[in-house]
């Protein structure tokens, strides 16, 4: 016998063997086992449900200041002496907010009214002389160049007195204006005045949140707008705060040529925690509800920017199917399509599930 067949038949006889000892292994098995495949989970399954889902319209935009007052030196060339408010600062209207050097305004006052008390002075000699000169017309003691003179005299003094009297007015108005007040109730959103330096007539010192209050300018596409009417419910979500409750004011009269979007304002509350320049998101209540399938949030999955359930089959398997979701309330989200109401869907863990897993049920879920 040559080697190769030597080599062979040891081969024939090794696999003879282990086909035996298989055998034997395979009979020493229980069914049973072999047969079973283990769940993958056990998991409670639940069905969508008919719900009330109320109609809004939900909006991104920047919260603002209702009004901002920009608060400048009227007076000129004046040294600013003292600031008395900062930025966050709430103020009451007529509050003194700085103050400038008044000394040089004072003494150009207390001038203007000696220079009124003297052109007073001048009127009333002026006024005597005219008088006289009048009385004396009729008897031809005074020529009518002279009486003319006289009732010239008199006229001139009554304009010097008004000049007097304009330029007093001007001094007691710039020294008033030494003091910088707040033209309203608010808050003190920017302050630009620092002690020391001259402020020109005209610029700007503070800017000033009128009375506190903060407005939601919402985006909303144009076919939108015309559902939106002023005193409509709106639930405003700042970035990284908490849901609060504003109206609707009114909505802007134009749409953006280029977003084709509209701006609505939206009254936010004075208490709120909202700072004028957060992005926030929002949904407008229209009043108005509609019934639709519902089911709870933790059913709903996201996987690859997708919305999918994962639904019961009748060999107790779960099929990954595609949602698309609409508004959420309360807990549930809105199913718009992909689902009906007889299909039952795992409730929670889906996440841990993968298409055509086995599951075991013990429980229905609401």
């Amino acid at each position: 016998m040559t080697t190769l067949k030597k080599a062979l038949l040891v081969a024939v006889v090794a696999l003879m063997l282990a086909g035996i000892i298989a055998a034997q292994e395979g009979r020493g098995m229980p069914p049973a086992a072999a047969a079973t495949a283990r769940p993958a989970l056990t998991v409670t399954v639940t069905q969508a449900k008919i719900a009330s889902l109320p109609q809004r319209v939900q909006a991104n935009g920047n919260i603002a200041a209702w009004q901002e007052a920009s608060i400048g030196a009227e007076a000129d060339g004046l040294r600013l002496t003292d600031v008395k408010v900062n930025v966050g600062d709430r103020v009451r209207r007529g509050q003194v907010l700085a103050t400038f050097a008044s000394a040089t305004v004072g003494a150009d006052l207390a001038h203007s009214r000696a220079t009124y008390a003297e052109a007073e002075a001048a009127l009333a000699e002026a006024a005597a002389n005219a008088q006289r000169a009048r009385g004396l017309q009729a008897s031809g003691a005074l020529s009518a160049q002279q009486i003319n003179q006289y009732l010239t005299t008199e006229r001139t003094a009554q304009a010097r007195l008004d000049a007097a009297g304009a330029l007093s007015q001007v001094q007691q108005l710039r020294l008033a204006q030494a003091s910088v007040l707040a033209p309203d109730d608010g808050v003190v959103s920017a302050r630009s005045a620092t002690v020391g330096a001259v402020v020109p007539a005209g610029q700007e010192l503070f800017r000033l949140i009128r009375r506190g209050r903060l407005e939601w300018r919402a985006e909303v596409a144009a076919p939108e707008l015309a559902r939106l009417n002023p005193g409509l419910v709106v639930w405003v979500t700042p970035a990284g705060g908490a849901p609060m409750q504003g109206k609707v004011r009114m909505t802007a009269p134009t749409v953006d040529p280029q977003t084709r979007n509209g701006v609505v304002y939206v009254d936010l509350p004075a208490a709120s925690t909202a700072r004028a320049g957060m992005f926030a998101r929002g949904e407008i209540e229209l009043g108005e509800a509609r019934r639709g399938w519902a089911l709870p949030q933790a059913t709903v999955l996201q996987r690859d920017g997708y919305s999918y359930v994962m639904r019961l089959t009748a060999d107790q398997r779960v099929e990954q199917v595609k949602v698309t979701p609409g508004q959420r309330i309360g807990g549930m989200v809105e199913i718009v399509a992909g689902l009906d109401g007889v299909s039952k869907v795992v409730a929670d863990g889906g996440a841990f599930l993968d298409d055509g897993d086995l599951v075991r049920v013990v429980a229905t879920g609401p």
